[in-house]
């Protein structure tokens, strides 16, 4: 797919893949983030580009030796997965609307959570990297053991799906459950102050960051991974 070279007067070029004509707001935006002195290269905006928060949702900002929490997002942990089973499409024959009931069934979606918390939940040896994030979500780790193996609300989904080679996929976007939503806060706001602190002029708050090898920044890269 062709892309165009946006002719703005900015630090950075900016590329633009967007499938509509970019709206005053979205163009500022791109404007704002293409004129940081840290981005690598280039800006890219994707055909989905819309709206977000210091940065437009749907770019592609490569930078320096800093991160921008604003511009990485608000959803961290949100995970996107596909695997292929062994099963070709006719053993879904018949079969799809008894699927999607045991899914539903099995797997809390919105704000549901797990009601019981089972033995290989509590076993997964992911939870003793817990104690080490942000301290502002300590207190949601009994909150996040129910919420092992949920789907979340808004735009995540289980799915069922064929490839060309008729073989089923399972394809899973799930949802940090609101404490990637929360640690992202956390970094957000700090950045900020730190900007502040250095009476630094952004032409967004919300483009605030943190430079690589400060303590800030290497928390709020621990909490990313």
């Amino acid at each position: 797919m062709p892309y165009q070279n946006v002719p703005f007067r900015t630090n950075k070029p900016i590329l633009s893949w967007a499938n509509h004509d970019l709206a005053s707001r979205e163009i500022q935006m791109a404007k704002n983030v293409a004129s940081l002195p840290f981005v690598y290269k280039h800006v890219a905006l994707m055909p989905d580009v819309h709206l977000g928060k210091g940065a437009l949702v749907g770019s592609v900002v490569a930078t320096e030796d800093a991160l921008v929490p604003a511009a990485v997002g608000v959803d961290i942990g949100c995970g996107m997965c596909a695997i292929r089973t062994p099963y070709k499409s006719k053993k879904l024959d018949g079969k799809l609307k008894k699927i999607r009931k045991e899914i539903e069934a099995t797997i809390p979606t919105g704000f549901d959570s797990n009601k019981k918390v089972g033995k290989s939940v509590y076993n997964w040896q992911g939870w003793r990297n817990f104690k080490d994030l942000h301290k502002g979500v300590q207190h949601l780790e009994k909150k996040a053991l129910s919420q092992m193996g949920s789907l979340g609300g808004g735009n995540h989904f289980i799915e069922v799906c064929i490839d060309t080679e008729d073989s089923v996929w399972l394809m899973l976007h799930s949802g940090s459950r609101n404490i990637g939503n929360m640690l992202a806060k956390h970094h957000i706001s700090t950045a900020k102050n730190l900007r502040k602190l250095a009476n630094e002029k952004l032409p967004d708050p919300d483009l605030s960051y943190f430079v690589a090898g400060t303590e800030e920044f290497r928390s709020y890269w621990n909490d990313l991974q």
